[in-house]
């Protein structure tokens, strides 16, 4: 198609009225705008176009020097498209883009259309760049539409067609045909109606559409011929002769042939005309260059000028602010330094004072914890010490139950204390590092077979799998590991029935001297809900289940978080409701080569504890009976003393293979008595039996000269295997203090 109208749509020729007199128009440097507008526009049709590149640099000039930004918009848009007719394509695109942002400068919405239509155009016809000619296209189109231009809308549909057909895009290209299609059903008269057709007919020639293509391209060929439109009559035939041929209608297809020639000739006639005058032009188009440079740069400086003066306007106007601000803050700065110095010193005072009643406070709940979990504790070591005995008493199979429960709550306000007890520890910063050499799968065989009980009545199934790349013996604090893991497995066990229970150690990395692993515990429980997935993490938090109810303190989860926090790490979970949870976590251990041998608590055979002779040194009556009832009933000869001198006395009269040594007592306490019972007996093992939170007093337990310690209310077993050990160590010579 044409490139005059590709690229000039909009220039409507108003020959009319001017064709006649344009050897006699006025100075055109006294004209107005739309006047040179028009005469350029008369120029650029009679194909003289540097007569209208000089009155585009006019209609510019006359733009910048009003700073009408809608004006230079359409100077450097004309000038684009007589740059384009001169073959200065560099200039043309330059042009174009200057016209777009003063058409947006300009805040009109129909010159911003008309300039992503001059780009699109540009792009597509000079750089063979169609797809960011058709991004420009899409921007125009929709600028128009939204404008509801029929007329902007008609040239933006045409132009579109013909980038997206140069594209070979005839999907693109059709849908924008149907839209032209539609706008000239009401505007017959538009000047590219015609080339709308032409272009119908291409598509279907593209389409096979042959017979659909003929109909178009005909009715193109009557109406430009009755307007004597040479271009789409060029267009048409070529058009028509290509289709007529396709179908083997060659000697139609040859006559089309001929009028195509025809109409060539003619065109290229006009053409040759029209570049005879470019030629001569392009000589004097770098002097009229220089008239726009030199406008734009004066235009520049005057904007320059205006900017500076402001500037320094602005700038002395915020000095003198500045300086007014400083002077009135340096005043009431003065004035208001000694009231804010004696708030300062106020303040200091009221800090220290409650720091020290901070500090107070927090010594206050350190000893109200310890005297509370001895208080409390001593008397549950005799409920849960009772009502185990008189579990296993056949004669009372009728109040089995009711022993269970009582049992039960005993156990249960004692995992309270104890959890409570560590978190005000962890709180308090007061969490001494015990660092032992450990066996990794017989301590992850431990922790399991705590929970056997609990799978077993919930028909769970427990899978361990320790990734070989780990090494079995490993140094660190199995205390707080161990409590980890039990609040973890624990929940597991509980919140799951019938399902499927995993605890996978894997290696996140191993080096000669550390090893950095990954703990996960998987389940297929009730799962925990997303918005509850935090809150689990707080204190005397639990799960909510419709379907469950579940005991607990609401503690676990909680000292998971904190003593994982301690070392650097922390708990991770990943849940969803009704389908499981899976919690994991990174701790750091050092890795053994070779560890010492040392007595194990399952080769002790309780076998040894028959006839053995042990004195308990407990005041309190209650407790006396729950000891001496359980080491009786594995056949020990058990002695009584009520107070430390009992004790002393007692060891110095009798033959005692150990002894039991409470810690609170009246008269003298166990450790003045330890320490005088090691000044003629330094062989006799000595076992502290103590209510008091062991952590407070573990130096001075093993200072005073005691072996080992037992914590009341205690499990039985390892009540009697800490005793057995101490027997054990004792009767092999290898008597020394024992850290667990």
């Amino acid at each position: 198609m044409c490139k005059k109208l590709l690229f000039y749509s909009f220039f409507i020729v108003c020959i009319s009225g001017f064709a006649q007199n344009l050897d006699s128009i006025p100075l055109y440097k006294k004209a107005t705008f739309s006047e040179l507008k028009e005469n350029a526009n008369i120029y650029y049709n009679k194909g003289e176009y540097l007569e209208s590149l000089k009155l585009n640099i006019e209609l510019l000039k006359k733009g910048l020097e009003e700073k009408n930004n809608n004006y230079i918009h359409q100077g450097y848009r004309n000038l684009g498209y007589d740059y384009l007719e001169l073959d200065d394509s560099l200039q043309a695109k330059e042009s174009f883009k200057k016209a777009e942002k003063y058409a947006k400068l300009s805040k009109n919405d129909t010159a911003t259309a008309l300039s992503y239509m001059d780009l699109a155009n540009a792009y597509a016809e000079l750089d063979l760049d169609y797809k960011k000619a058709l991004q420009y296209h899409d921007k125009s189109n929709s600028l128009f539409e939204k404008l509801k231009d029929s007329a902007g809308m008609a040239d933006a549909y045409y132009n579109t067609i013909l980038t997206a057909m140069a594209a070979k895009d005839y999907k693109k290209a059709y849908v924008n045909i149907l839209k032209a299609r539609k706008l000239n059903r009401f505007n017959k008269n538009h000047f590219n109606f015609i080339g709308v057709d032409v272009l119908t007919g291409e598509y279907h020639i593209e389409k096979k559409n042959y017979k659909l293509a003929d109909s178009y391209l005909n009715k193109a060929i009557i109406e430009a011929k009755k307007e004597n439109l040479t271009l789409e009559l060029e267009s048409a035939y070529l058009a028509l002769s290509k289709s007529l041929y396709l179908q083997e209608r060659y000697d139609e297809a040859y006559r089309a042939r001929l009028e195509f020639d025809k109409y060539l000739e003619t065109n290229l006639r006009n053409v040759n005309n029209a570049q005879k005058e470019t030629v001569s032009a392009k000589f004097q188009v770098s002097e009229y260059r220089k008239d726009i440079e030199a406008a734009e740069l004066k235009n520049q400086l005057q904007a320059e000028i205006v900017r500076n003066k402001s500037t320094l306007n602005t700038i002395l106007y915020i000095i003198s602010a500045v300086l007014l601000l400083l002077f009135i803050i340096f005043m009431l700065a003065y004035r208001k330094r000694k009231q804010l110095v004696m708030e300062l010193r106020k303040r200091n005072r009221e800090f220290l004072e409650a720091k020290q009643h901070a500090e107070k406070m927090s010594r206050s709940k350190t000893e109200f914890f310890s005297t509370v979990s001895h208080e409390l504790r001593t008397p549950l070591y005799g409920v849960i010490g009772l009502s185990s005995i008189l579990l296993e008493d056949p004669s009372l199979k009728g109040h089995k139950n009711d022993l269970k429960s009582l049992k039960f709550s005993a156990d249960y306000l004692l995992a309270l204390i104890n959890d409570v007890l560590q978190i005000n520890k962890i709180d308090s910063n007061k969490l001494e590092e015990h660092s032992t050499t450990f066996h990794l799968p017989d301590f992850i065989e431990k922790i399991t077979a705590s929970f056997e009980y609990m799978r077993l009545q919930n028909r769970n199934k427990l899978d361990v799998t320790i990734s070989k790349k780990i090494p079995k013996m490993l140094q660190g604090n199995t205390i707080a590991l161990s409590q980890i893991l039990m609040n973890l497995v624990g929940n597991a066990c509980k919140f799951t029935e019938n399902g499927q229970i995993t605890i996978n150690i894997s290696p996140k990395k191993i080096t000669p001297e550390e090893a950095l692993l990954c703990f996960y515990i998987r389940d297929t429980g009730i799962g925990i809900s997303e918005k509850d997935q935090e809150r689990i993490f707080n204190e005397f938090s639990q799960v909510d289940n419709e379907n469950y109810s579940y005991q607990g303190t609401g503690l676990g989860l909680t000292i998971v978080k904190k003593l994982l926090a301690h070392y650097n790490s922390k708990i991770n979970v990943k849940s969803v409701k009704g389908e499981g949870s899976e919690f994991w976590f990174t701790l750091k251990f050092n890795v053994v080569e070779k560890a010492a041998t040392k007595i194990e608590d399952s080769l002790l055979n309780k076998k040894l504890l028959v006839k053995k002779r042990i004195l308990i040194v407990e005041d309190n009556r209650i407790n006396q009976a729950v000891t001496k009832k359980i080491l009786e009933k594995n056949q020990v000869i058990c002695s009584i003393a009520e107070n430390g001198e009992q004790a002393i006395e007692q060891v110095k009269k009798n033959t005692f293979d150990l002894v039991l040594m409470d810690i609170n007592m009246p008269v003298l306490n166990g450790f003045e008595a330890t320490k005088k019972i090691r000044m003629f007996n330094s062989t006799i093992p000595i076992v502290a039996l103590t209510a008091v939170e062991v952590e407070d007093l573990r130096f001075e337990i093993y200072d005073s000269g005691m072996n080992d310690i037992i914590v009341k209310p205690y499990d039985m077993n390892k009540f009697l295997q800490v005793i057995l050990r101490n027997l054990t160590a004792f009767y092999s010579g290898n008597m020394a203090p024992q850290f667990f």
